[in-house]
């Protein structure tokens, strides 16, 4: 879920666009640190998403030597994997500020009329969540990014009349993990559009080498490696994860992260070896030994865990589908032999036989 954060006119530093969050101080220090080691400040530092940099990296240097802003971005996939770093990015990269908000947070077409006349030529507007706008804000946001114009009704009844202000030229950086949510039309507005997907356990090493780095915590290459190789291929499970691990090195070792002793820490948190948690654990479970082995519906399967039906489709079942130990098809999730394989479960006959009659 995205933080609610505000915008004002302050200025940026010269190495960091301008963001403001709504963070109380307390929170900031540590979690501040560890969010610099995720957010580089060029594409040149940044670490994965290889294909996504190449073509990130052309359309960025287009538009320099044409001298125009960035055509509009829409980054979507599952969360925590860098679209708001990218962001960061972004404006840093075409020497602008950054903007910050998120679609829960714009209640009103007025409020997206706000944002978008304190916007400078070359600005970077981030929207998190944006397939939550509402539709009236989507009917300001369509003139804004087509034709950088803003369309204001004044007064009301028969002496109504629509006035057109003219925006400066800007950037609007969509990011979203449901993108079958999205309207036609605000989807059709992006000149650019891209997806993230997981990272290797190399790049994720190299992630939490550089966070330990910055929390000032002592670690091995392999106890680098196997915090990376659970980390479900998301640099944000990664730090979080490097954040217990600490903990955990400082109270029951001599602070020092190894190989065994990140693997004791994973362990005592319930993460296994591929890095499903007890959630991941309780879903194929649930699927097996409650259904059979399934197909069984998503509602079916989130009430029969006490969970909610987007927790499992946003959090938990990415993950799984990556790994290849569910499988949707047209009548629902059914849990493939190597999820009955990875629980040391013996995988029946039946279930190989029903699955050639479930298309996708």
């Amino acid at each position: 879920m995205a933080d609610e954060r505000s915008i004002d006119g302050r200025k940026p530093t010269p190495r960091e666009p301008e963001a403001e969050r709504a963070i109380s101080p307390e929170a900031q220090s540590g979690e501040k640190r560890v969010d610099h080691a995720l957010r580089p400040q060029s594409l040149r530092e940044m670490i994965g998403q290889e294909r996504l940099r190449e073509k990130i990296g052309i359309l960025v240097e287009a538009a320099r030597q044409r001298g125009e802003p960035l055509d509009h971005v829409l980054l979507y996939g599952p969360p925590g994997l860098g679209k708001t770093t990218l962001s960061h990015i972004l404006a840093n990269e075409m020497g602008g500020n950054l903007k910050v908000t998120a679609g829960p947070a714009i209640d009103k077409a007025g409020d997206l009329a706000a944002i978008l006349t304190n916007l400078r030529k070359g600005d970077v507007l981030f929207i998190d969540e944006i397939h939550r706008l509402g539709r009236a804000v989507e009917e300001i946001l369509y003139p804004a990014m087509e034709d950088f114009a803003l369309d204001i009704v004044v007064g009301s009844g028969p002496g109504a009349r629509n006035i057109r202000l003219s925006l400066p030229k800007f950037t609007v950086v969509g990011a979203t993990t449901r993108l079958a949510l999205l309207t036609s039309p605000l989807r059709a507005r992006f000149g650019v559009v891209e997806r993230f997907d997981f990272y290797s356990v190399e790049a994720l090493k190299e992630i939490v080498s550089r966070g330990s780095a910055l929390l000032e915590v002592a670690i091995e290459p392999e106890g680098a490696e196997e915090i990376a190789r659970r980390s479900r291929g998301t640099p944000r499970v990664a730090l979080r994860l490097l954040r217990r691990v600490r903990d955990f090195a400082e109270v029951r070792a001599d602070g020092r992260i190894d190989k065994a002793v990140a693997e004791q820490a994973l362990s005592m948190l319930e993460i296994d070896w591929l890095g499903l948690d007890d959630l991941d654990h309780r879903v194929l479970l649930a699927i097996i030994e409650k259904f059979g082995g399934g197909p069984v519906g998503l509602d079916t399967l989130a009430a029969s865990i006490s969970e909610e039906g987007d927790t499992i489709m946003d959090v938990v079942e990415p993950y799984l589908l990556q790994l290849g130990f569910l499988d949707r098809t047209n009548r629902g999730r059914v849990a493939t032999r190597a999820a009955y394989n990875h629980l040391n479960l013996e995988y029946p006959e039946r279930a190989e036989q029903g699955s050639l009659f479930n298309g996708r």
